[in-house]
């Protein structure tokens, strides 16, 4: 059911039936390391490329999560997802192993929530009774293709961030024992004027604030209707930028606790990693790992999470074009 101007609200709850998060090396050594499903000790994954690798990653997440929900890829009705490869490769090439009918997107870095949006409008409709939703990324072929091969060996600035190696996945169903995703919001382009690609939280700091917003005003609530508010990949800089402009706006977020999945996965003391995490797998699976498991220990009951993307490209970047941004908030709820 349309709810104000942008958002959804799910009468019937779909039910996040099952989940798989999975991860390399460095993601290992960060705190949040005891949540993930599979910790792989090779970036390559025994593939002979990076891109290769991050399908592998995409694959075995999507599969893992049908299977433990207790199905077979034949029993899932859909498969929505997306990456930041050249026409989200990853995704579509992982769609032909899984031979489920495929809907590919693309957020950039808000495709997980994006998808999982989607996936729960087609489920609380009735369109499907299992829809598989997820995304993936890998730092070095994300840095490849956006900003400096890593064997480049480039200086990053402070406000640079670190892209996660990650899948994250999961199963949708009409009924279950949840958690149950009850509402999204889906957000407008905003445009700034940055076009830093090493600033990346700045520039998605207000597309954030901006969905949060319609967020609160179309569901009439309040940030502390949610024990969790998450963005998705803002880190360090522009988690700062979004609290600034949250004050500005007379949102009381100070209601609830507000953090940022990419400050959440590393650890600043230890691992190099500038501002923070950044990628379409770094929400998927700090929220399909962390997250998810600590709403099934009774710690959350309600979280939004508000991932965010950055629509620039190679060519637009060659092109002196400043980069678009978008968050889309998916809540989710431990009990119906």
């Amino acid at each position: 059911m349309l709810k104000g101007h942008q958002s959804w609200v799910f009468e019937n709850k779909p039910s996040i039936k099952s989940k798989a998060a999975i991860v390399g090396p460095f993601e290992g050594q960060g705190p949040l390391a005891d949540d993930f499903d599979i910790i792989h000790g090779d970036m390559y994954l025994g593939q002979d490329s990076w891109e290769k690798a991050e399908k592998a990653l995409m694959e075995e997440a999507a599969k893992m999560a049908v299977q433990h929900a207790g199905l077979t890829e034949g029993q899932i009705q859909f498969f929505l997802a997306g990456d930041l490869m050249n026409q989200i490769i990853s995704s579509s090439f992982s769609a032909r192993t899984l031979a489920i009918p495929y809907l590919g997107l693309f957020g950039a870095c808000s495709t997980s929530m994006e998808s999982l949006a989607l996936a729960s409008y087609i489920v609380n409709s009735g369109g499907a009774k299992y829809v598989l939703s997820g995304t993936c990324s890998h730092n070095a072929s994300v840095e490849k293709q956006f900003r400096y091969p890593t064997e480049y060996g480039s200086q990053k600035p402070p406000t640079a961030q670190f892209t996660v190696t990650g899948a994250g996945a999961v199963v949708l169903s009409q009924d279950g024992d949840g958690p149950y995703v009850t509402s999204a919001t889906i957000g407008r382009v905003v445009d700034m004027g940055i076009s830093d690609p090493f600033n990346m939280g700045a520039a998605m700091a207000p597309a954030a604030v901006d969905t949060m917003e319609a967020h609160f005003r179309d569901l009439q609530i309040e940030p502390g209707y949610y024990d969790l508010i998450v963005t998705g990949d803002l880190s360090k800089v522009g988690y700062q930028i979004a609290n600034d402009l949250l004050k500005k706006h007379n949102i009381p977020i100070h209601q609830t606790t507000y953090s940022d999945c990419g400050m959440m996965i590393y650890d600043y003391g230890k691992q190099n990693v500038q501002a923070g995490a950044s990628g379409c797998g770094c929400s998927a699976v700090v929220t399909y790992g962390h997250l998810l498991n600590r709403m099934q220990r009774g710690e959350l009951n309600r979280i939004l999470v508000v991932a965010t993307g950055a629509l620039l490209s190679p060519l637009s970047y060659q092109q002196k074009e400043s980069i678009p941004c978008i968050a889309h908030a998916v809540s989710i709820e431990r009990q119906r």
